[in-house]
């Protein structure tokens, strides 16, 4: 039997990966595999791509589906607990379909 001293216990721990679930579909996915729309303490609906803004803050898969679905009820609204106007939901969506093709 091969002794293990704590060096080498504490070198093979598995690094913690943060996992968000989208407002949408519900999948829990990887935070990095996500946008994060937030509530900025000002009141402005921002689309947060780094994921460290100040505010409230929700999660929506890089599918446009998601955003239309995430967009279309009030499930964006009661995530980040305000309310959004419709110029604000076309001009979210249009970010998305802009963003994903560029990539």
């Amino acid at each position: 039997m091969i002794m293990m001293t704590m060096r080498t216990i504490k070198q093979r721990k598995i690094k913690h990966v943060p996992q968000r679930t989208c407002i949408a579909c519900r999948k829990i996915r990887d935070k990095q595999a996500m946008i994060r729309l937030v509530n900025t303490p000002d009141g402005r609906i921002e689309v947060d791509v780094s994921g460290k803004m100040s505010g409230r803050g929700a999660y929506l898969c890089k599918d446009v589906s998601c955003w239309e679905e995430g967009l279309k009820g009030n499930r964006l609204e009661h995530s980040l607990k305000t309310g959004i106007n419709q110029e604000s939901k076309n001009r979210l969506l249009s970010w998305i379909k802009e963003y994903l093709s560029e990539t």
